[in-house]
């Protein structure tokens, strides 16, 4: 464990080498609770104390809204918060490097080099003084915070929602209204059925109305949104696996690289035979993510195999445009009728990134109690719902509710959550999932299936009425459906350099190969795929499937 330690730390030192070369490092030692070059932050004169706090996900955040505000007042602690000023800003490999941290910290996926390089606290004895709260929102999971058996230290606490139901949900793949229409609301269950009803679109729709070519799928695969366009549907179409990466893992808890699935194979031999039948966009694997977007936005294409954030902005072109019936629906399409869609299924906490307090904290007691004032149910309604008689009323039952006029304001301004802070302080902090009522009954967060059917255009309410169901998601299989896993999402685990630099490597050769294999012709596919697995087997495959294994089978025995 030390060497692996070790060996990451030197190779975040020396990424970080030359961007502080000629800069004065701060020095000092990074296990010191009152040193660490923490440059910012003190307790003012009115026993405020302000912590600093890293957020790779963040903006700026002045703390002048109301909720923080109200934080302040109920914790002692105000927050000065830093965040990334580019995508590729390196502060946390110079935070290792000069040994200079915040007070708190969310590094996301480099959570892994600050445990590496010794630079969060353990916070079990914390929490077991000072959070009780903290206790009660993690609940049965509290044990998936731990590190690992060698190491069962809690350094972080997951920024992923515990619990929870899922209201909307884009599916495994997208088709348009328009096509469902034609088909009386029919939706596809496997691979064959759905095909055929592109096939039959096409031919009886060959152009849109504007005269441009119509296309049965398209991809995104330029750049990083090839994993989301080509690699995560293989996965949940083909094995009807939830979200891990690129990796299945059995019913023993055996890591798979995903493309030596033979399902998976089969997957993308049906994207072959489509690109050969003119099914499957032939731009796919040369235009960028923006020529992605601007196609989807003209409406010429009938279905995605993609995620909802990655689209929206076409969407939003189509309903500007009047092409409502071109947005698309969210099905839960798999390749056989064996196999069931996952999109619903609880995956359990996300552990492996996650706030954590450093060893340079002025204040580790603050701090704690500061986040386990976010996990009461006091400080849970006010980051989610605001302050009551302002953002939020009770009814006569006790139940919290919003004014249409807030909701309006809420959905419309895009500056809402800086200006009233509602919403604002929540992530990347501990949360419940959505629809987890507390003791009154109300959900500890404003969404809800009525706000969700609140927002449903005349398309979404359509398909409603012909399926008989209240939500869109009620056509899915439930997440009662599924047992939740003992290990959580494969993704979010912080895992050894080793396996991240073979990992990476993988995917790196799956990339390029998965697309030459669905562009070449359907004779050469075998060959193709065949040569890609030898390239991925060469290169580590069965190595790193090794160490995950062992990764994921300690983090079961961590739970059973």
């Amino acid at each position: 464990m030390k060497a692996k330690k070790l060996c990451t730390l030197l190779l975040t030192l020396s990424l970080a080498a030359g961007m502080i070369s000629g800069c004065g490092g701060k020095g000092g030692d990074a296990s010191s609770t009152s040193g660490g070059g923490n440059e910012g932050g003190s307790e003012s004169g009115d026993g405020v104390i302000e912590l600093t706090f890293y957020n790779a996900d963040g903006e700026e955040d002045p703390w002048t809204d109301p909720v923080a505000q109200v934080l302040t007042e109920k914790t002692g602690v105000k927050l000065k918060t830093e965040y990334p000023v580019s995508s590729d800003d390196q502060k946390v490999a110079l935070m290792i490097a000069e040994q200079n941290y915040p007070d708190m910290i969310y590094a996301k996926g480099d959570a892994g080099s600050l445990i590496d390089a010794g630079a969060l606290i353990d916070m079990t004895d914390l929490i077991e003084e000072y959070g009780p709260n903290i206790k009660k929102l993690y609940g049965e999971e509290f044990e998936k915070l731990k590190y690992s058996n060698d190491d069962p230290a809690i350094y972080q606490l997951s920024s992923y929602a515990v619990g929870g139901t899922n209201y909307k949900h884009s599916g495994n793949a997208q088709i348009q209204w328009a096509v469902l229409k034609e088909n009386n609301y029919k939706v596809p269950e496997t691979l064959d059925e759905f095909e055929k009803m592109l096939k039959d679109y096409i031919a009886a729709h060959p152009t849109t109305d504007d005269g441009m070519d119509t296309i049965g799928i398209t991809l995104s695969t330029s750049d990083w949104h090839w994993m989301i366009t080509l690699g995560n549907p293989a996965g949940y179409i083909a094995e009807g696996a939830p979200d891990n990466g690129q990796w299945l893992i059995d019913e023993n808890y055996n890591a798979i690289y995903k493309f030596r699935s033979q399902k998976v194979r089969e997957y993308f031999k049906w994207l072959n035979r489509m690109y050969n039948e003119g099914v499957l966009d032939h731009e796919f694997a040369t235009q960028t993510h923006e020529d992605y977007i601007a196609k989807i936005s003209t409406g010429r294409v009938l279905s995605l195999f993609d995620t909802d954030w990655d689209y929206s902005d076409g969407e939003k072109i189509l309903k500007a445009d009047g092409k409502v019936d071109k947005t698309y629906c969210g099905i839960p399409l798999t390749m056989d009728a064996g196999t069931k869609a996952p999109s619903l299924m609880y995956q359990g906490l996300t552990t492996g990134q996650g706030v954590g307090i450093t060893t340079a904290c002025k204040d580790p007691v603050a701090a704690i109690k500061y986040l386990d004032f976010l996990c009461s149910d006091e400080g849970q309604v006010l980051v989610n719902w605001g302050i009551e008689g302002t953002n939020y009323f009770l009814d006569d039952e006790g139940h919290r509710y919003r004014t249409q006029e807030e909701i309006d304001e809420s959905n419309s301004n895009k500056d809402y959550k800086k200006n009233t802070g509602v919403g604002f302080h929540n992530y990347p902090f501990p949360c419940y999932g959505n629809g987890v009522l507390d003791a009154s009954g109300s959900s500890y967060t404003t969404a809800s299936a009525e706000a969700v059917m609140a927002e449903y255009d005349e398309e979404q309410k359509a398909g409603c009425e012909a399926w008989g169901v209240d939500l869109l998601v009620d056509i899915y299989p439930q997440a009662s459906e599924f047992e939740t896993p003992k290990y959580s999402a494969i993704w979010a685990y912080t895992k050894p350099v080793e396996f991240d630099e073979i990992g990476n490597k993988l995917d790196e050769i799956a990339w390029s190969a998965l697309i030459s294999c669905v562009i070449g012709s359907e004779s050469d596919f075998d060959a193709s795929y065949d040569k890609m697995l030898a390239d991925l087997e060469s290169t580590g495959m069965g190595e790193a499937e090794q160490m995950l294994t062992e990764i994921v089978k300690e983090k079961v025995a961590m739970v059973e």
